[in-house]
C-alpha cells in the first residue's frame, strides 16, 4: 500500500488546525504522516483563497511538483481547503498533474478518494456542509513544539464582507460542542501543552445549543477553559468587533491566565468605507470597544488588520484610516492593498477604481506609521518585569531563549537555567518594534 503522506499549509491558523484534523484521519486508515515531500506518495497542499496572491503562491508550488513527479512516478499531488473549494473544475482542467480537489468540509472522505485516486482516478469533493465540525477528531499535532496548540472550536461564517471569500469557501458558521473544547484542552494540559489558541473565523458569535435547548455563549466557554488549570494559557482569534462585548471582556479580567491580547480587526478608519465593506459596525462603535477593552483590562494589547485602497476609497476616508491608528496605536497589524476576490460582494457590484500605485502609496503610508507606532509602545516596556511562557530557541542565537508574555509580544532574553514549556519572569531591557529584549529575574 503507498501510505506515505505530506502536507504543506498556506494561509491562516484555520489551515494548520484543519491540516492537524487531515492527519488525524489518514493516520487512523494507516497512513503514515512524514515530513519530506520527496519520500512521500501523496502530497497535499492545503490552500488559502483569500488573496489572488496566495492562490498565485499555490499554482507556483503545483508546478514545481512536476519535477518530483518525474523522479517518483507514483506520487499523486491534492489540493485542500479554501482554494479547492473555490476553484474545483479550473484545477482540475488546468493542473493537469493534480489528482483530487478536497474542500474544507469533505476532510472525513479522503481514505475514499485515496482509494480511488490509486486506481486511477481524478476526483473531487467540495460538498459544503451545515453541520461538520470534526469535534469527535483528535487532531495531530504538527511540527508542534509540545507547548502551544490550536483548538478549532466554529467553521464557517456568515458576514458577508464584501471582500470576502470565506463564506464561500468555508459554509456557514456552525459551533463545535463545548464539552469537546474543554476536553480537548484539558487533554493537551495533561500532556504538557500550557497555551491553547480556540480558533474561529469570528469567535466572539460562538453559540451552541444542546438538545436539552441550554446555550453555551463564548465568554461561557472561555470561562471553562480557564478553569482547567492557571497554569494553562488560554488565547483565542479572531474577533469581529461587532460582537466584542463586556460580558467578555469580564471574564478576560477575571482570569490571570486568559491572555490580555485581543485581535481586533478594524479594516478601515472610515464609516464610510465600512458601510461598503458590509462590516456591520461604525468607526464610533469600533472605538467605544477599544474604550471598552482599555477600561477592563488596561495592560491589553489590540492588534488589527487593515485594508488600503478599497473600492472607491478617498483620501479623506485614507486620513481617517491613519487617524484610528494613532488613536488606538496598535501593537501591531497586518496590513494589505486591496485585492478583488471573484464572486464576492465587491466584484459584483463594486468597481475596483484605486489606481494600484495609491493603493501601494496608501498601504506604505499606514506601514510606516504603524512602525512608528509599535517602535514607540515598545519602548514604553523597558523597565517593566513580566511572566514569560517559554517556546524555544531564538532564531538568532541558540545561547538565547524566546518566549511570549500575555499580551503576545515576544521577549528574547539569554538562557541561563531556564526550560521550554516553563513560566520565567522576565525584565525588558532593550527593544526593536518587534520584538523586546530582556533578562531572567530570578
Amino acid at each position: 500500500m503507498n501510505n506515505k503522506i505530506y502536507i504543506e499549509s498556506y494561509g491562516c491558523q484555520m489551515n494548520m488546525a484543519d491540516s492537524e484534523v487531515v492527519c488525524s484521519i489518514l493516520q487512523k486508515e494507516g497512513y503514515e504522516v512524514v515530513d519530506d515531500a520527496e519520500l512521500s506518495d501523496y502530497v497535499m497542499i492545503n490552500t488559502c483563497a483569500i488573496r489572488d496572491n496566495a492562490e498565485q503562491r499555490i499554482r507556483k508550488r503545483v508546478r514545481e511538483l512536476r519535477a518530483m513527479q518525474g523522479r517518483h512516478p507514483q506520487l499523486r499531488i491534492g489540493i485542500l481547503g479554501c482554494m479547492a473549494e473555490r476553484l474545483q473544475s479550473q484545477l482540475m482542467a488546468e493542473e493537469d498533474n493534480v489528482s483530487f480537489v478536497v474542500g474544507p468540509d469533505a476532510y472525513r472522505r479522503l481514505p475514499e478518494i485515496l482509494r480511488q485516486v490509486r486506481e486511477g482516478a481524478r476526483t473531487a469533493d467540495t460538498e459544503l456542509s451545515t453541520t461538520e465540525t470534526y469535534a469527535d477528531i483528535e487532531p495531530v499535532r504538527l511540527h508542534s513544539n509540545g507547548i502551544s496548540a490550536y483548538i478549532s472550536i466554529m467553521r464557517g461564517c456568515q458576514n458577508f464582507c464584501a471582500y470576502c471569500v470565506v463564506p464561500y469557501t468555508r459554509g456557514r458558521e456552525r459551533s463545535r460542542d463545548p464539552q469537546t473544547i474543554v476536553g480537548e484542552a484539558r487533554t493537551l494540559f495533561e500532556r504538557g501543552y500550557r497555551e491553547v489558541t480556540l480558533l474561529g473565523q469570528n469567535v466572539n458569535s460562538y453559540r451552541y445549543k444542546d438538545t436539552q435547548g441550554v446555550e453555551t455563549s463564548f465568554p461561557a466557554l472561555m470561562e471553562s477553559v480557564a478553569r482547567i488549570s492557571p497554569l494553562l494559557r488560554v488565547r483565542f482569534a479572531t474577533s469581529h468587533p461587532k460582537d466584542l462585548s463586556d460580558e467578555l471582556l469580564q471574564v478576560m479580567a477575571r482570569y490571570d491566565n486568559i491572555c490580555k491580547y485581543i485581535h481586533l480587526p478594524v479594516q478601515s478608519g472610515s464609516s464610510r468605507m465600512l458601510k461598503r465593506m458590509n462590516r456591520s459596525y461604525t468607526r464610533e462603535w469600533y472605538l467605544d470597544r477599544v474604550d471598552a477593552i482599555r477600561r477592563y483590562l488596561p495592560d491589553c494589547s489590540i492588534t488589527t488588520d487593515v485594508i488600503a485602497g478599497f473600492c472607491g476609497e478617498t483620501e479623506e476616508d485614507h486620513q481617517a484610516t491613519l487617524d484610528i491608528f494613532r488613536r488606538v496605536r496598535y501593537d501591531y497589524a497586518y496590513m494589505f492593498k486591496f485585492s478583488m476576490r471573484p464572486n464576492t460582494f465587491a466584484h459584483k457590484h463594486y468597481v475596483d477604481d484605486i489606481d494600484e500605485q495609491e493603493k501601494v502609496r496608501r498601504l506604505e503610508e499606514i506601514i510606516a506609521l504603524q512602525g512608528q507606532i509599535a517602535l514607540e509602545n515598545n519602548k514604553q516596556e523597558i523597565g517593566r518585569t513580566y511572566e514569560v511562557l517559554i517556546e524555544g530557541t531564538s532564531h538568532r542565537s541558540d545561547k538565547q531563549f524566546f518566549g511570549r508574555n500575555s499580551q503576545n509580544k515576544v521577549i528574547v532574553f539569554d538562557r541561563e537555567d531556564a526550560q521550554p514549556g516553563t513560566y520565567a519572569m522576565v525584565k525588558v531591557t532593550d527593544c526593536t518594534a518587534a520584538t523586546l529584549k530582556g533578562v531572567l529575574v530570578k
